[in-house]
């Protein structure tokens, strides 16, 4: 009799531990993907202060700038939907996680022709789906402010990159992934293009006079 109580447990015990396994596992799952989540809000948040930090005694360089890939080549700002982010050289995945990243086949801001940005649909550029024509987009580098207008938005496929070709204009393209809500890779591209239509050169610091006791 014992042993056949013995042996309708058993199915049960393996049954137990069975569930149990499978909730630790998942447990510790939820646990790391929670905690690398926040190394990489905190991480970006870090870069993005000290970057600005630096950007803002950056004085320009003479002669061709040549940008080697993950240094930042100025920072992007939309007033109106309250974006502002460094702009990074290249378009690697630790670029665009702490950063916008400049397409490095592209012109840098201030060359002629068209300059193309690049980021996150859930991460910096996520505030681009309420972009519209006319608003006004700044790019600050160590080489002045330039000034660009929104004049349209659209919609197209991964391989259709002739919206990163030249112009004769100086503008700006920026590119995320569409839709903005899609769960998983995106099959879309969301492009925005807008035209230089200003220019302010960096200010130079003035030096203080020096006071006398």
């Amino acid at each position: 009799m014992k042993a056949r109580v013995s042996s309708a447990r058993q199915p049960r015990n393996w049954r137990r531990l069975f569930f149990r396994g499978a909730y630790y596992f998942f447990l510790t799952g939820a646990i790391l993907a929670l905690g690398y989540s926040t190394y990489v809000v905190v991480d970006a948040r870090a870069y993005q202060a000290i970057e600005e930090s630096r950007l803002s005694n950056m004085r320009p360089v003479p002669g061709v700038r040549v940008v080697a890939d993950g240094e930042v080549i100025g920072e992007m700002d939309i007033p109106r939907l309250g974006l502002k982010t460094i702009v990074a050289q290249g378009d690697s995945s630790k670029v665009l996680r702490r950063a916008v990243g400049h397409l490095s086949e592209t012109p840098l801001p201030g060359e002629p022709g068209n300059v193309a940005l690049a980021g996150h649909r859930d991460g910096f550029f996520r505030p681009l789906r309420n972009i519209r024509q006319g608003d006004a987009i700044s790019l600050n580098t160590p080489d002045g402010e330039f000034v660009y207008q929104v004049e349209s938005t659209e919609v197209v496929w991964p391989s259709d990159v002739q919206v990163l070709q030249a112009s004769r204009e100086n503008t700006l393209t920026l590119v995320t992934c569409f839709p903005f809500y899609y769960v998983g890779s995106a099959p879309k591209r969301f492009i925005v293009r807008a035209r230089q239509i200003g220019w302010l050169p960096l200010e130079s610091p003035v030096a203080e006079a020096p006071v006398h006791f």
